[in-house]
């Protein structure tokens, strides 16, 4: 109710708009009549502008991804059902309609009270085995510490032990050689020190034992994005570092060497994989396994490096997986990791087209505020300039009635008209920009068509 009446509260209409965005995924959690009725009130003041909204820098921008993704209303209603089941999802559309944002909107979404740290301890009674350790988030570096400090303290007492034995051993030595003329004392005496001197190395080998190596930090963090698009196996799975020493006393232990795959950094958050199909068929089996037991070994994948005889125990990585691509991509997917996906999650095709209401028309304008402020480098539109935009949004669907969905070449476009706008000294792009920088964002081959027919 405080939400509300702050909502209502606002007299700029710009606020407004920003406020009633702020709330809306909290009215749709729990008052969904409410979320409609505000949801109704935003489109209409957004697709009434006045005369206050002279630029897009008067338009309102929402701090969350998911409520910067425009025109795939189904697919951010299928994401944020799975962000709160923690289900997997399979997004499938052409290029630039959204499929990375969507992801990355996701991970935002998850809780990030079960976030845990990940230790990796060596094995006495096996060295090519080391241990796993799961703790609560943050506390994986105060451990190392608690550890570092008990050993300068282990160290500190055994030093301070044999300077007083040395001292002692002398003093005894000395008073016998120097009283009773005996050379067995001086021989007595220097026979005691070596012993003390191979017993503090004995000791000291004993304080020095490796510590535990932090795998995984989550420490003060959200929920893990981790985008393994066209990752090999060693990187999605993890691998172990090739030691060149191995012995000598110059050796590595073998946890240290250990380095943590994809799937273990986005243990508790989104393993987020564009175009699926770059992923060999092991690896995607690999993957499968990995999402049903929710646990996964790290091992050596290089033959002839010294670490291909380590393997770890299953190391923690419980993620939700999104998967994305094309049609063609779906084909060369492995079937048991799409019935996976099926059975404990969903498939959406992202639209490539949205139909051209007003509700939409001013979601466009807020794209065209959110590249602005992403990009950075551009000066801010006139409106008359983003409804030039729309109206190029119009063209670029080639069906009646709609508006095109593929953002990423609109947003091409509103750059380019920027950049016009800034290589001619204007402190705004109006629509005059925008129309000259069509011709500077043709495709390839509308360039060559162009070209055949001028010839």
């Amino acid at each position: 109710m405080d939400l509300i009446e702050q909502w209502a509260g606002h007299g700029s209409a710009a606020h407004r708009r920003q406020a009633a965005r702020a709330i809306q995924p909290v009215l749709t959690d729990r008052f969904p009549e409410r979320a409609a009725a505000v949801r109704g009130r935003l489109d209409g003041a957004a697709h009434r502008r006045d005369h206050l909204d002279e630029t897009s820098a008067d338009i309102p921008v929402p701090t969350r991804l998911i409520d910067q993704i425009i025109g795939q209303d189904q697919a951010v209603k299928i994401v944020r059902l799975a962000a709160r089941q923690r289900r997997f999802v399979l997004l499938i559309g052409e290029p630039g309609t959204g499929k990375s944002l969507l992801a990355s909107a996701m991970a935002e979404l998850l809780p990030t009270d079960q976030l845990e740290d990940v230790l990796i301890h060596p094995n006495r009674e096996s060295r090519i085995s080391p241990q796993v350790e799961r703790v609560s988030a943050g506390r994986g570096a105060a451990l190392i510490r608690e550890r570092q400090v008990q050993q300068q303290q282990a160290l500190a007492s055994l030093n301070y032990l044999f300077w007083v034995a040395v001292g002692a051993a002398i003093f005894i030595s000395g008073f016998f050689s120097l009283t009773r003329s005996s050379p067995w004392a001086a021989l007595g005496g220097a026979a005691t020190l070596i012993v003390l001197w191979l017993t503090r190395r004995r000791w000291s080998a004993a304080a020095h034992a490796p510590l535990p190596k932090l795998l995984i930090d989550n420490a003060g963090r959200a929920a893990p994005f981790v985008d393994a698009t066209g990752f090999h196996a060693g990187a999605l799975l993890g691998d172990v570092r090739h030691d060149p020493f191995q012995s000598g006393g110059f050796e590595t232990p073998p946890h240290e060497l250990v380095e943590p795959g994809a799937i273990h950094l986005a243990h508790g958050g989104v393993l987020f994989v564009d175009e699926v199909s770059t992923l060999s068929l092991e690896s995607q089996q690999s993957l499968l396994t990995a999402i049903q037991e929710k646990r996964f070994p790290i091992s050596g994948r290089s033959l002839g490096s010294s670490g291909a005889m380590v393997r770890t125990e299953p190391a923690p990585c419980d993620f939700v997986l999104v998967l994305s691509g094309n049609m063609g991509d779906v084909a060369k997917m492995h079937p048991a990791l799409r019935s996976r996906i099926r059975g404990y999650g969903y498939e959406v095709y992202l639209q490539t087209t949205m139909p051209d209401v007003p509700a939409n028309r001013a979601r466009l304008a807020q794209f065209v505020a959110q590249e602005i402020r992403k990009d950075g480098r551009i000066p801010h539109v006139t409106m008359a300039a983003v409804d030039a935009v729309i109206e190029e949004a119009r063209r670029r669907s080639e069906r009646p009635g709609h508006l095109t969905a593929r953002l990423r070449e609109l947003g091409g476009l509103i750059r380019a008209a920027g950049d016009l706008a800034v290589s001619e000294g204007a402190a705004l792009v109006g629509p005059e920009h925008v129309r000259a920088a069509r011709s500077n964002v043709m495709t390839l081959e509308e360039q060559i068509v162009i070209q055949n027919d001028t010839h």
